[in-house]
């Protein structure tokens, strides 16, 4: 099955997660399929805390991609700041 989730990168005590499309029995840290974002969750001042590419999340779905629970509170949280916006 094909899975949007994170991918951890950064240092120690400074994590730094890309949100890609891969599958499910990859390494968390593996191979993935295509990067759709960041989110950085130490984020100050300017740093910009979420990048997504919406459309491709959104084609990724549509192919039957499943979101992990942290992923679809990340894009919510992301759909939320550009309602706003």
């Amino acid at each position: 099955m094909v899975v949007i989730r994170l991918a951890r990168k950064g240092a120690k005590k400074r994590p730094f997660f890309n949100i890609v499309v891969a599958d499910q029995r990859y390494k968390p840290e593996g191979r993935y399929i295509e990067r759709l974002g960041f989110y950085n969750p130490v984020a100050r001042g300017k740093e910009e805390l979420i990048r997504l590419e919406r459309e491709r999340v959104q084609h990724w779905i549509a192919q039957g991609a499943q979101m992990s629970a942290r992923v679809a509170n990340i894009v919510k949280q992301w759909d939320e700041k550009n309602a706003a916006a």
